[in-house]
């Protein structure tokens, strides 16, 4: 026999004792029976909903582990691609600073060049006009100072 076969004839045999039994008694019966039948039910939705909890809890968890396992690896995949950028800056800007130090050199020796041929065109302290070489208005000469073609030499005289 099942176990569903034993519980059919024992609801059978309870059904039957139920009619058989006084009023007073069936009260206090159905009294029991309902509070077993509630405390069995609470405990099954406990048990149940306890079940539920745990393998959400489970889930929550295996899907936590996979999310950080694919966090570090993008993170991984992401460091090395910023080394491999930042080395290539590296690079570049060395060549860079290789190019400047190069046109420097070129611009600080033709500037040696320049400056030697210039030394001598630059003027000295007592070349500079003082205020005393400066015309006066009576050195200004006048329209009867300048000459006219008249005053100019021939080639023949």
């Amino acid at each position: 026999m099942d176990k569903k076969d034993v519980e059919k004839a024992a609801l059978k045999a309870g059904k039957k004792i139920i009619d058989h039994t006084p009023e007073p008694v069936k009260e206090k019966i159905e009294e029991k029976v309902k509070e077993k039948a509630k405390e069995k039910f609470v405990e099954k939705t406990e048990g149940k909903l306890q079940e539920k909890a745990n393998e959400a809890s489970e889930k929550l968890q295996e899907t936590k582990e996979k999310n950080a396992q694919k966090v570090h690896g993008k993170g991984e995949d992401a460091k090395e691609k910023l080394q491999d950028v930042l080395l290539s800056v590296k690079d570049k800007l060395s060549n860079v600073k290789e190019a400047g130090e190069n046109f420097q050199e070129k611009v600080s020796s033709s500037d040696d060049k320049e400056k030697s041929k210039n030394k001598r065109k630059i003027k000295g302290v007592n070349q500079i006009k003082k205020a005393t070489d400066i015309k006066s208005s009576t050195k200004i000469k006048s329209s009867n100072d300048i000459k006219s073609s008249t005053d100019l030499k021939t080639m023949g005289s």
